[in-house]
């Protein structure tokens, strides 16, 4: 411990505790220096914590994804209704009770299934509408019915998936596919408002208009997920339709009076 002398000793005393002084300040600088390097430090075992949880993370995360999987894969086969947990979380490589750490129920893995699918196909969709805003050019069904299709055929089995339990026999999931159908729907309209001939519709008339467009669109979606790929003719007889399906849509779309209410 260094005190510090106010007596005044002379000019060599004043010398001595001039150098005592920095003597003292050096070492407490050094000791806080040593201290704010001692506290940047970071402890291997939290550095082990820390990759140990990174770890249980990402494994958690792949095994989600494969009882995701694997149910994509059973209902290419038969219904989402018959499809047992225990199926599932055997073809995971998963016990059973493992399968509430990531899911609540069979129920919730189908809800699920439908948002991740509809979630991806509204993203291209966006992701086509910003290009066209980009080239200001307006968004047509053409357009629209190409990157269906171009999703539809990259992930087949969850469109089969919609297709086919959009009627099926679990509540939780139809009310999904209905909720998702309805929220491409209102994308669509949106689409639709741009077009100067609609700009003035209401926006429930807009939302009919894109509801048609949808079933339309869903239709040519479950015929082609059935089609055999190296069909190539039926699959360019099917699209040829659905754009005239569309075509004509629009043309009653341009003799429609939109309500007044």
């Amino acid at each position: 411990m260094c005190n510090r002398h106010h007596v005044r000793l002379g000019a060599f005393g004043d010398q001595r505790v001039h150098r005592r002084t920095l003597t003292c300040v050096s070492r407490t600088s050094k000791h806080h220096s040593s201290g704010t390097r001692s506290t940047r430090r970071v402890s291997p075992s939290v550095e082990r914590l820390d990759d140990s949880t990174r770890t249980r993370a990402e494994q958690k995360s792949r095994t989600r994804q494969a009882l995701l999987d694997q149910t994509l894969e059973l209902v290419g086969e038969r219904s989402f209704s018959s499809i047992s947990l225990r199926e599932v979380t055997k073809r995971a490589g998963i016990v059973p009770t493992a399968f509430y750490r990531h899911f609540a129920s069979m129920e919730e893995v189908g809800v699920t299934l439908v948002e991740d699918s509809m979630r991806t196909l509204r993203r291209m969709l966006r992701d086509g509408r910003r290009d066209l805003a980009a080239r200001a050019a307006v968004p047509t069904a053409k357009e629209s019915l190409a990157v269906l299709v171009r999703q539809a055929r990259a992930n087949e089995a969850q469109f089969r998936f919609l297709v086919r339990e959009q009627y099926g026999g679990i509540s939780e999931v139809r009310r999904a596919i209905d909720t998702e159908l309805k929220l491409f729907s209102r994308e669509l309209a949106i689409d639709l408002s741009r077009i100067p001939e609609l700009a003035n519709w209401p926006a429930d008339d807009l939302e009919v208009a894109g509801d048609l467009i949808v079933t339309v669109m869903l239709h040519a979606v479950a015929e082609l997920v059935e089609l055999d790929r190296r069909n190539t003719h039926e699959e360019d007889e099917l699209i040829r339709r659905t754009e005239k399906q569309l075509v004509i849509a629009f043309l009653g779309m341009g003799r429609w009076q939109p309500s007044q209410e």
